[in-house]
């Protein structure tokens, strides 16, 4: 029996591309998990156990079965170890015979790279941009002197748009703390 195994990181996020994927592969159980890889996985854990000796885990790229490869092969040994195999379907592996296995080891280790690949290159990213005065994160919260200035300024009726300028705050922000400011009037 093939037991289909489909994943997606976030909740908004939408598995229809594996689940058709896994259908046309002929899976006749599916397992649909919503949630990072790098923490419990329920669902595949529901799946290894619905699974029984001979039968076929099914996935559709190595990634949505784990994120990190010490997982991945504890996962596949486990399921060596229950005489499950394990197919993937964009990625030519089936875990079934010895040549399967080679590629498995292979296209794991190649995941991690690239993984890591893409930490390096963010990293490097942030390193960049911080050496060119950009910090990222949300904004600082304004001191509350500026808070005051603003209100000084807008009441001696000086113009918003100087007011912006002077103090470095959008108009919004101007907005929203003259609103904050203002006398709560009970109905």
């Amino acid at each position: 029996m093939k037991i289909g195994y489909a994943r997606v990181s976030t909740l908004d996020q939408n598995p229809t591309l594996q689940i058709e994927a896994l259908e046309k592969e002929g899976c006749e159980k599916i397992f649909i998990e919503k949630g990072s890889g790098s923490k419990e996985l329920p669902c595949l854990l529901e799946a290894i156990e619905f699974a029984r000796a001979y039968d076929t885990l099914v996935v559709w790229k190595l990634d949505r079965l784990s994120r990190s490869l010490k997982h991945l092969i504890t996962t596949v040994n486990l399921l060596g170890e229950k005489k499950i195999g394990l197919k993937c379907i964009t990625q030519p592996l089936d875990t079934t015979n010895p040549t399967g296995m080679l590629i498995f080891h292979i296209f794991g280790a190649i995941a991690e790279f690239e993984k890591e690949l893409i930490k390096e290159r963010t990293l490097a990213g942030i390193k960049s941009a911080r050496a060119r005065g950009r910090l990222g994160g949300r904004p600082k919260r304004l001191l509350k002197n500026t808070e005051d200035s603003a209100r000084h300024l807008y009441k001696a009726n000086s113009p918003v748009k100087d007011i912006c300028s002077t103090l470095n705050i959008s108009k919004s922000s101007l907005y929203r703390i003259l609103r904050a400011g203002a006398p709560q009037v009970a109905l």
